[in-house]
């Protein structure tokens, strides 16, 4: 016997690929921010309330897009993985096509609905398109949790006359409203969705320009963070300037300290008529060559006047403590927006910006200190449609024909990019005087770096440039290898050195355990222990000893090994997370944990005492705000950090007179075999008094285990 038969797929498989689909959460909201997209709707807005109170907590996505009529909805949003936007994908690429916005769809596979499933178990969805009724969706998804079959589960559809309008006044667009939410949304995972957002809106506004906002009702979870639109007013350096035929016929460069740098002067610098030229090879009548001048001349194609306005910033972590609230938020933007962008008629011209067309990442290597990259500028490059008929585009829309026009206009702006440059360095060389960091530099890497600066200034035989500048990337390479092997290495004693560091510091603790009266008891203690860390850092390259602890015992154990000294140093310690009932276990080894608190403690009452705070503080709390991580926080209210905190977890790396510069790098490379991370989180993302907004911060982050994890 031979039949046919179908696949019967029961309810709950809905929920499962909702759960397998879509990574997490802040994903989830991203996809529904991409359809919104694929509508060419120009803003979107998503709204959290009651985040604290799971039972009453929602999210409201709406949008001003084209929104979605009864048949769209049934036959495309109710099929997932349909293939309709994939179809329409190709469709518009064959016929050179987009969208009215100037837009491809983002969202090919079909699955982005499956984030609504993600999020909570309770949706609704309202929706219009032009001339259409309006359609209004509730589902229970729970319901599909059942055994049932999910043919069986019938979803009510109603098509009725308006009854509201959408974002921004818009009698056409889409709004989901999520409740019952599936997580615990936390302050940080909020603060990290709302980074993650900015990162999606335009640098510069154009025709197709595309705006999203985040709103809460508790405005405090989202305090200090950067918005898109405040990403300007952080450059230091600007310029505009028009390019005409052979010239920048007229250049306008201004540097404009924040109000905090009051070493600094804003400086501006005017030009016109400044002639565009390109270094040549010519070869002379003996047969030797010799580097002439070119001009670079745009009015033998099609391509009419180009307008520059450039942006760039300072992303050194020293310069940006001065004026940035949001670090981390502003360099996740740069890093995801950064670069120059080409626009004609208000249209921008993808891959022209997205990539690096113009090759600043290159330049940069070569010449660190003098060049910009993609993440440090934001620019715009402004033609005319009916001037620039030479630079065509290719059939895919993405970027521009490579011939001879593009070539001379890819030049030219080259060349008014260098120009910029050269202002730019030598504000940034003041920038790095008044404000730079005072941290000796790493050994070798920072030499190279130099020898690169003087090779591109000094040398113009191009063969012999590329030839030294490919010894000296050879030494960068070699000396990272060999630096990260010792590192791993080091991780588990850092020779001698290591011991000898803790030895000093538990040697310090008896002596003001010898000071203090009746301290018979702390100093054996004390002794018992520095024969424990002998031995420990001995037998460390051996069998580790891992085991599930409790966070605050943890916490507890590490301050009463340093009581006597924090007592002799005046030091008051804040401990947030007796003030919680909760119980924070993670798996690791206690005594090198131990270790690493005492690293961090022996540095905070270092730099306090050397700041000459006159009440003088370290706070302690364990947090779930670090998504994924539960971590301990330890700050102090001193002055902060005196080197970037990236150079701060380098082995050797130190500002603090007489310093080994290993106790962070021992933490750091710790925290990375238990699976974790040193972090250095901002003010504004934990929830931290404000009389430790100034100082230093850290977070020793185990990854949370999840369920099912031994």
């Amino acid at each position: 016997m031979t039949e046919s038969i179908t696949f019967k797929p029961r309810a709950r498989l809905m929920s499962q690929l909702g759960e397998q689909l879509i990574k997490d959460e802040s994903i989830a909201v991203l996809e529904l921010i991409k359809n919104s997209y694929d509508a060419d709707a120009k803003e979107v807005r998503i709204y959290m309330g009651k985040m604290q109170l799971a039972e009453e907590s929602v999210i409201v996505i709406e949008d001003d897009g084209d929104g979605m009529s009864l048949d769209t909805v049934r036959n495309c949003w109710m099929e997932p993985g349909t293939d309709n936007k994939e179809k329409k994908l190709k469709e518009m690429i064959e016929k050179d096509v987009r969208s009215k916005l100037n837009r491809l769809p983002m969202g090919e596979k079909g699955i982005g609905r499956f984030g609504v499933h993600k999020l909570g178990n309770k949706i609704t969805l309202i929706t219009r398109a032009e001339g259409c009724k309006e359609v209004y969706i509730k589902i229970d998804w729970t319901v599909f949790d059942s055994n049932k079959y999910l043919s069986d589960v019938p979803i009510e559809v109603i098509e009725r006359e308006p009854t509201q309008e959408y974002l921004n006044g818009s009698p056409i667009g889409t709004k989901i409203i999520i409740e019952k939410l599936k997580i615990d949304w936390t302050r940080g995972k909020v603060r990290d969705l709302k980074r993650s957002i900015n990162a999606m809106n335009s640098p510069f506004q154009s025709i197709d320009s595309f705006n999203v906002r985040l709103e809460i009702d508790n405005k405090e979870w989202l305090k200090g963070l950067t918005e898109y639109d405040e990403i300007k007013d952080y450059a230091l350096f600007k310029a505009e300037m028009t390019l005409s035929d052979d010239k920048i016929i007229n250049y306008t460069y201004n540097f404009i300290p924040w109000k905090s740098m009051k070493k600094l002067d804003k400086r501006t610098n005017v030009f016109e008529e400044i002639a565009m030229v390109e270094p040549v090879k010519v070869e002379t009548k003996n047969g030797s060559k010799r580097n002439e001048l070119k001009p670079i001349d745009l009015k033998d194609y099609k391509i009419g006047q180009v307008k520059i306005e450039l942006l760039s910033f300072d992303l050194d972590s020293s310069i940006l403590k001065m004026g940035v609230s949001d670090i981390k938020g502003l360099k996740s933007y740069m890093k995801s927006n950064g670069g120059i962008y080409v626009y004609r008629d208000g249209i921008r011209i993808y891959e022209q910006g997205e990539n690096d067309w113009l090759g600043l990442g290159s330049r940069r290597v070569n010449s660190p200190g003098d060049k910009i990259s993609n993440n440090l500028v934001l620019g715009s490059i402004d033609i005319k449609r009916d001037q620039s008929n030479d630079l065509r585009e290719k059939t895919n829309r993405e970027g521009f024909i490579e011939d001879n026009a593009y070539i001379a206009f890819k030049k030219a702006v080259i060349f008014a990019v260098g120009k910029f440059e050269r202002d730019r360095a030598q504000d940034k060389q003041r920038l790095k005087k008044y404000y730079g960091a005072t941290a000796k530099s790493e050994p070798v890497m920072s030499e190279v770096a130099i020898l690169k600066e003087k090779i591109e200034k000094r040398i113009f035989d191009k063969n012999l440039k590329d030839e030294l500048y490919g010894c000296l990337n050879n030494i960068e390479k070699d000396y990272k290898h060999i630096t990260e092997v010792y590192q791993r290495s080091s991780s588990v004693g850092l020779s001698m050195n290591v011991v000898l560091h803790e030895i000093d510091k538990i040697i310090s603790e008896i002596k003001y355990a010898l000071i203090a009266e009746d301290a018979s008891d702390g100093v054996r203690y004390l002794v018992k222990r520095l024969g424990q860390l002998t031995d420990g850092y001995a037998s460390v390259i051996k069998a580790k000893s891992i085991t599930k602890f409790n966070v605050k015992n943890l916490i507890d154990q590490s301050l009463f090994m340093v009581d006597f000294r924090l007592i002799a140093h005046e030091i008051s310690i804040e401990k947030k997370y007796l003030h919680t009932s909760s119980d924070f276990m993670v798996k690791g080894n206690q005594s090198l944990i131990t270790s690493s608190i005492i690293n961090i403690i022996d540095n905070s009452i270092w730099w306090l005492h050397y700041a000459k705070v006159s009440s003088k503080k370290i706070y302690f709390d364990i947090t779930r705000d670090i998504p994924g991580y539960i971590s301990i926080i330890i700050a102090d209210n001193g002055k902060g950090f005196t080197i970037p905190t990236e150079m701060a977890t380098k082995a050797f790396i130190t500002d603090k007179p007489g310093g080994m510069g290993l106790g962070l790098h021992l933490a750091s490379e710790l925290m990375n075999q238990h699976g974790g991370e040193l972090m250095f989180p901002e003010f504004y993302d934990l929830q931290l008094p404000d009389e430790y907004k100034q100082g230093a911060i850290i977070a020793l982050a185990f990854k949370e285990e999840q369920n099912g994890d031994k």
